[in-house]
């Protein structure tokens, strides 16, 4: 079982490895089981990937895995600040969304940390992707 910080020490040193990237953007994609929100415990587990986005799953090399994300609704985040504070999450969870007109889709959620993401750095800025559905009334 990695932590997210060893995941990444992983991941960096072979990440060049992978052919038919699109960009130079990273994304850190959480996928959390049904009802994870709704019956939040922290010591649930869920999958973590460090991942690169590519146009083809032809030629992957056979130490990395694929993840394919559906398609739907994101609402996206700019955030500016270090890695650690976790006050932008609070904000989207406890007013942004309940505030809405939407609820969380069962979805991967990203952060994608593009050319101005610095690692626990106060000037990192990244985009934080959350998988939104309308509210259906």
């Amino acid at each position: 079982q990695y932590t997210i910080a060893s995941l990444w020490q992983v991941f960096m040193p072979i990440r060049n490895s992978i052919p038919n990237t699109i960009s130079n953007n990273l994304f850190s994609v959480s996928v959390y089981p049904d009802l994870y929100f709704q019956q939040f415990n922290p010591a649930t587990p869920y999958n973590k990937w460090a991942a690169v986005q590519v146009d083809s799953f032809d030629t992957i090399p056979p130490a990395f895995q694929t993840l394919l994300i559906p398609e739907g609704l994101y609402a996206v985040f700019h955030y500016k600040g270090l890695s650690s504070d976790m006050s932008i999450f609070s904000y989207i969870f406890k007013e942004w969304l309940p505030n809405s007109d939407y609820v969380l889709d069962n979805r991967p959620h990203l952060e994608v940390l593009g050319e101005k993401y610095k690692n626990n750095s106060s000037d990192s800025e990244e985009d934080i992707w959350i998988p939104i559905k309308k509210v259906i009334d």
